[in-house]
């Protein structure tokens, strides 16, 4: 499972821009709208494109430097596609008291990236959480839209043999 982190910038998807500005355009008049722009941005298209924040900075006539701030301020907003699994691996207090760092560690390694990157063939991506909620049954981890606790490396591995 071991893959080089992705380096590359994602090459720009053609009409982006104008769904980005019909996107912005469109909830622009939310109180404190500039997050849930971005949410709606990233559910739409996956992430929040470099290219993306002057679009947003005018149609809600603010910063480019002030969306930028928001954009790499919250670890919410990925700036480049996820891969096509995403691990999250809670790192909150109660999951780290029962092994969370460990299997931190082992995911790592497995995959050869760190939190908040994407292999290089684009399998898989690996992030950090803090709380699911899930406390009682630590380590959790969230693979795709699935919660699972309890989590040891080896069941990682097997979690993840089924994923692909």
């Amino acid at each position: 499972m071991t893959s080089e982190v992705v380096a590359a910038a994602p090459v720009p998807v053609p009409g982006r821009a104008q769904r980005v500005r019909e996107i912005a355009t469109e909830l622009r008049g939310l109180r404190g709208a500039l997050i849930p722009i971005l949410h709606a941005i990233q559910e739409e298209l996956e992430y929040v494109d470099q290219g993306d924040i002057p679009v947003v900075a005018d149609v809600l006539n603010i910063a480019v430097a002030e969306v930028h701030g928001v954009v790499t301020f919250y670890k919410d907003f990925r700036r480049t596609p996820a891969g096509r699994t995403t691990v999250a691996i809670c790192q909150a207090e109660a999951c780290r008291s029962v092994g969370a760092v460990a299997l931190a560690e082992h995911a790592k390694r497995s995959a050869g990236c760190g939190f908040g990157e994407t292999t290089a063939d684009g399998r898989l991506t690996l992030d950090e959480v803090f709380c699911f909620g899930n406390c009682a049954l630590g380590p959790a981890v969230q693979v795709g839209d699935k919660l699972h606790g309890r989590v040891t490396p080896a069941r990682l591995d097997a979690i993840l043999g089924e994923a692909r």
